[in-house]
Formats: C-alpha cells, sequence, structure tokens
C-alpha cells in the first residue's frame, strides 16, 4: 500500500499516519526524518543536504527527492509507504510520479483530511493550553500567529495538490474534523476500496 496524506497543518496526518504504521506495518516517510537520517548515515545525498543546512539554507527539491528516492528503495519500503508531508509542491509531486514509475509502482491512493481552518486554529490553541497545564513546553508551531503562517503557506504551495490528484483520479477525501477514530476508520476504507480496485 502506497499512499500520501495531505492536509493542512494541524489536520491529524501524523496521527493517522502512526495508526497505519501500527495496523499495515508499513513506514511513515516524513521529509524531515529522512533528511535526518540521511545526514546521519553520512550518504553522499545526506552529504550535500548537510551542506546546505550548516549554511543556514534550505534544502533544494532535487536534493529533499533524491533522499525520498534513496528511502523508498529501502528494504522496509518493499511492502508500501506512507508519504507524509511530501510532495509540497507540483515539482515534487511530478518527481514522485517519475521516482516511481522508474520502479515500475504507482500510488495506491491520495488521502486529504479536510477540515475547518478556523477549528484547527482553536485546535492549536487548546494543544497549547494543553501542554502548559500539563508543565510541558509548547511547541514553536502551536502559536495562533506562526500557525496562520503555516497555513498560508501551504494554500499557496501544497493546496494545488488537490487538484493535480483529483486529476488522476487517485484523490479521496476524508473529513478530518471527525473524531480520530472516525477518521481512522475512513480512511481504512478508503484503502480496502484502493486495494479492490488493484
Amino acid at each position: 500500500m502506497r499512499l500520501i496524506l495531505l492536509g493542512p497543518p494541524g489536520a491529524g496526518k501524523g496521527t493517522q499516519a502512526q495508526r497505519l504504521v501500527e495496523k499495515h506495518g508499513i513506514p511513515q516517510l516524513s521529509t524531515g526524518d529522512m533528511l535526518r537520517a540521511a545526514v546521519q548515515a553520512g550518504t553522499e545525498v545526506g552529504k550535500r543536504a548537510k551542506a546546505v543546512m550548516d549554511a543556514g539554507e534550505l534544502v533544494s527539491d532535487a536534493i529533499v527527492n533524491a533522499i525520498v528516492a534513496e528511502r523508498i528503495d529501502q528494504p522496509d519500503c518493499a511492502g508500501g509507504f506512507i508519504l507524509d508531508g511530501y510532495p509540497r509542491t507540483l515539482v515534487q509531486a511530478d518527481a514522485v510520479e517519475s521516482m516511481l514509475s522508474e520502479r515500475g509502482i504507482g500510488l495506491d491512493t491520495v488521502v486529504e483530511l479536510v477540515v475547518d481552518d478556523r477549528a484547527l486554529v482553536g485546535r492549536i490553541v487548546k494543544r497549547a493550553d494543553d501542554a502548559k497545564a500539563a508543565g510541558q513546553p509548547v511547541r514553536k508551531d502551536d502559536n495562533p500567529a506562526v500557525f496562520e503562517e503555516r497555513l498560508r503557506e501551504y494554500y499557496k504551495k501544497t493546496a494545488p495538490l488537490t487538484g493535480y490528484y483529483y486529476a488522476k483520479g487517485k484523490l479521496k477525501t476524508v473529513d478530518g474534523m471527525a473524531s480520530i477514530d472516525a477518521v481512522t476508520a475512513e480512511i481504512e476504507a478508503v484503502l480496502a476500496a484502493a486495494v479492490k480496485a488493484r
């Protein structure tokens, strides 16, 4: 099962990805984790990424794409994987298409968690309040102003992917405002249908 989780920050992609990992035994591929792992492993592309990050610059699409390509060749991805937070742009989406077709594999489905932006900001404020109440540090992203900036960035760069995957017949939408269990059940129904349609 190879799938992409789409949705704005705070939509619950991380939570749902963890549940999918546990149930299906496939890895969740997050670009941040993959970058750190490649740098730590000292791979060729990891060294390139480290040089860019050490210079305080953003890692280019070419480097991120190379790291993803390297990662999906690992044995634990043979049975599938979840892409979370990647692709972020149409250029990256094209790169995913190319790297999968080069390997003779394809995406099974793209699941978009559809959420209400105002409610998302409320979720973030609540998460920050809960952390404070528990005496835990508040995540930098849990500041409403920072979060709204991330939201704008998402709509500018990543939201166009919904049209991209819809046109390919891969996009399925799930109500991200439902309870966590209800969202999980909806995603599982989408995956079951995708497997049946193979």
